[in-house]
């Protein structure tokens, strides 16, 4: 996958110098890419794919935070690797996922350098804090029923499908609930015509 069509909006100078200095890693679906405690040496650019950042307590617990697509870079490895700081998050890849590392050595260099990267860096901490804001909305104010609806329509979303290959369990760890709860909800969802339940997945209706 050339970069360029990935990230267009890079100076050509600057996607040499990514295509040069850049590791192109591959994950299959499931794979974690960053781990909580995790050093943190290199800047994630998705070139493939769909990757999940989340949040893990101690217990093992799961708050998903948000996706992250093609043509996009991780916000928190970028904070983490210029600071030389460890992660707090983990990415896991919800699909076969390629990515570009790009060496914590060019952070610095390629800010000044490269006005492109300075505002494609800006733009990344823009649409993750207001990504991080809604989920913020919808935890704080909203009911659970109506949590799991938006949680179901933002994975659609991401991976441009109406069909989310996830377990209830699954769900429910990211959403910080029981098994129960959402199965009853899901199955709510169904009676109004909202879903359909499938032995292994979720197709929604509603858009």
């Amino acid at each position: 996958m050339n970069t360029q069509d990935r990230f267009a909006q890079l100076e050509p100078a600057l996607l040499e110098e990514i295509n040069t200095h850049g590791i192109i890693k591959t994950f299959a679906m499931g794979d974690v890419i960053m781990r909580t405690g995790q050093y943190i040496k290199s800047t994630v650019l998705i070139l493939e794919g769909m990757v999940k950042i989340s949040r893990n307590d101690d217990e093992g617990s799961e708050f998903l935070m948000y996706y992250l697509q093609p043509g996009e870079a991780c916000a928190i490895s970028i904070i983490c690797a210029s600071k030389a700081e460890t992660s707090q998050i983990t990415a896991t890849a919800m699909e076969d996922t390629t990515v570009l590392m790009i060496p914590i050595g060019f952070m610095d260099t390629w800010m000044s350098k490269y006005k492109s990267w300075y505002y494609f860096v800006l733009e990344t901490y823009r649409s993750r804090f207001e990504e991080l804001l809604v989920v913020i909305d919808n935890v704080a104010f909203r009911n659970m029923d109506e949590r799991l609806q938006f949680y179901l329509k933002r994975h659609t979303a991401a991976s441009q499908s109406n069909i989310i290959a996830l377990s209830h369990q699954q769900i429910a760890e990211e959403l910080n609930s029981s098994r129960e709860v959402i199965s009853r909800l899901l199955k709510k969802m169904e009676q109004r015509g909202m879903l359909k339940l499938h032995r292994n997945s979720i197709e929604l209706l509603i858009s």
